[in-house]
């Protein structure tokens, strides 16, 4: 049974390791499930691991007075296939990242200036909140539904790191108001009356 099992582990740790150094992302071409297709290792420079685009602040001029700065795959190449990427958060006073999700990692949220409210809901509907400041990290699990919010009067930053190349995004409040899905059925589903619906519609840009 022993050997049955070690048997087994190896061909799990085997199935897992990578048969080659890297694959810096093809942007040219499509993007599947498992990413991009790897770049010709004779076109691959130095520039492909090395990423700036996190140094400068994110415009926080819009309706959630927040700024989210990639550097998955497609803005990274170097991170295609590696299992992690990362991105910058910038939240002016009022700031916020709504309810939202990451269906394919989990999240890492560093910050590096102010302090921001953050929270996760797990599958049993418990809230695990907290106010992060500088230099502390915090937790959300994959899928979980989860948000930001600065808890100061100035700017606040941090750096999320993510446990895959493309880690998904979906924001609830777009998912329901940003789209065409019919008012009656969203009250049906989310209990609000109709003149909210409407109105969140109206500001997200919703139809229906």
């Amino acid at each position: 049974m022993f050997k049955l099992l070690f048997v087994f582990a190896v061909l799990i740790l085997s199935s897992n390791a990578s048969v080659q150094d890297f694959c810096v992302a093809d942007l040219k071409g499509p993007e599947s499930p498992a990413g991009y297709s790897c770049k010709s290792v004779t076109k691959v420079t130095v520039n492909d691991f090395v990423f700036s685009g996190l140094s400068a602040a994110g415009n926080t001029s819009n309706i959630i007075k927040a700024s989210v700065s990639p550097a998955f795959a497609a803005q990274f190449p170097g991170l295609n296939g590696l299992g992690l990427s990362a991105a910058r958060l910038d939240l002016a006073p009022g700031g916020v990242v709504p309810f939202h999700t990451h269906p394919s990692a989990s999240e890492v949220l560093l910050v590096v200036q102010g302090s921001i409210t953050a929270a996760f809901v797990s599958s049993a509907n418990t809230v695990y909140l907290k106010t992060i400041k500088k230099g502390e990290l915090m937790v959300f699990p994959q899928g979980l539904l989860h948000f930001q919010v600065n808890a100061v009067g100035f700017n606040s930053v941090a750096y999320v790191f993510f446990s895959s190349s493309n880690p998904g995004l979906q924001i609830t409040d777009f998912a329901l108001f940003a789209n065409d899905l019919s008012t009656k059925l969203v009250e049906a589903t989310t209990f609000l009356d109709e003149a909210q619906i409407k109105k969140l519609k109206g500001v997200l840009g919703g139809t229906g």
